[in-house]
């Protein structure tokens, strides 16, 4: 079941954050992270429940701010770990810090339209 929920994490760089996000009107959850950050560690299990719970509705992406400095700077992250739900093609809500799976679940789905 474990690989089943890491292959349901998007790995965003820049070069697909254009057809993964803003040609893709469907919601999307973004984890910014960084390997030295412990929270953002924390925060791998949770996204990965929170991908399973939120399959077919969300998906589920990560950035890494190091690897990919541009992207944290377009949606003005100002610490980790930060989750940004975009829905057609605006960022609708940001999340910041840790979170249980069940809460962060509520959370989006209740930020989504219709």
């Amino acid at each position: 079941m474990k690989q089943a929920t890491e292959n349901q994490i998007l790995q965003l760089t820049l070069e697909s954050f254009k057809s993964e996000v803003a040609e893709n009107s469907s919601p999307i959850l973004i984890d910014f992270w960084a390997p030295w950050c412990g929270p953002c560690r924390m925060m791998k299990p949770i996204l990965q429940e929170a991908a399973v719970k939120m399959v077919g509705r969300v998906r589920v992406a990560q950035v890494n701010i190091d690897q990919e400095p541009e992207l944290a700077n377009a949606f003005g992250i100002q610490s980790i770990p930060t989750c940004v739900l975009v829905e057609g093609r605006k960022a609708k809500a940001a999340f910041v810090g840790l979170m249980p799976a069940d809460a962060l679940v509520s959370q989006v789905l209740g930020k989504l339209s219709g």
